[in-house]
């Protein structure tokens, strides 16, 4: 039904030439919402809300594993995920796009395989696999992504290394001068295990960060809020999905992929059959 999927917000998927909505069902449990499927520059293209319609889902209460699943039952290969994050570093300030080449995982309740050897809800059960995971995302979707932004006079930041924290609370101030300490770049919510549950059904992802605020160990003021995110977010957004229907656009087509995220898998026993 698509070749691409976009997990974000419902502001994506309203542009989407004769939308389908289609439920989908997975071996665990339901995806996030609705995948709306339609087209966009010629492209077939899936779209999930990654909090639910109204979002109403908090980011450690998201089905990842269902998203995922349900996005490649869809067809989907490659999988663009843009999200909303904090700066860490004080150049990185509200309005900076990021193209993330790293990242670091201080989650702490996710379930971040299907390969857990655990029976599934239709009775297959995985075996035991190690992914290669060095380099989370994929380096074509990223070129791609970084040559939209510039294409839209918008200078991404191309590369750095995002750091996701469990939630929904944001850091301390102690917690995130511990992450800028690090070196790291930007930190959100949302992006693991999406980008290593991605990886294990060998889809292409690509994450598109969209700095709202600074983390609260690097500006002055009052810390972080939830209303300033939702306001430089919308602020954002317009330009946000120029870019990001440009990435549509210009991904390779799915025959095409020729990056280690389609052979991830080679000489491994998966003990279920991927959709």
């Amino acid at each position: 039904m698509a070749d691409i999927g976009v997990i974000g917000g419902s502001g994506f998927y309203s542009f989407l030439e004769d939308v389908t909505e289609v439920r989908v069902t997975t071996p665990y449990g339901d995806p996030s919402d609705s995948l709306f499927i339609g087209e966009l520059a010629g492209r077939r293209v899936a779209f999930l809300p990654r909090h639910g319609r109204g979002h109403v889902l908090p980011p450690h209460r998201i089905n990842y594993r269902a998203n995922l699943w349900a996005l490649r039952a869809a067809g989907v290969r490659q999988v663009l995920g843009p999200c909303a994050v904090g700066g860490l570093r004080p150049e990185y300030g509200p309005g900076t796009l990021l193209v993330p080449d790293q990242l670091v995982d201080r989650t702490r309740t996710r379930v971040q395989t299907y390969f857990d050897g655990v029976p599934r809800g239709d009775g297959a059960v995985p075996n035991v696999v190690h992914t290669t995971f060095a380099d989370p995302y994929c380096p074509a979707g990223r070129a791609v992504a970084v040559a939209a932004a510039r294409g839209r006079d918008w200078e991404p930041v191309d590369g750095g290394t995002m750091v996701v924290i469990e939630g929904p609370r944001f850091s301390t101030r102690a917690e995130s001068h511990w992450h800028s300490a690090q070196g790291w770049s930007v930190i959100g919510m949302t992006g693991h295990p999406e980008a290593v549950l991605a990886r294990e059904l060998e889809l292409c992802y690509t994450s598109l960060s969209l700095v709202t605020d600074l983390d609260a160990g690097v500006e002055t003021g009052e810390g972080v809020s939830h209303a300033e995110v939702l306001r430089v977010f919308g602020e954002n957004i317009g330009r946000l999905r120029e870019v990001l229907f440009d990435v549509v656009a210009a991904l390779p087509k799915t025959e095409d992929r020729d990056c280690l995220c389609t052979r991830v898998h080679d000489g491994w026993e998966l003990g279920i059959e991927l959709p």
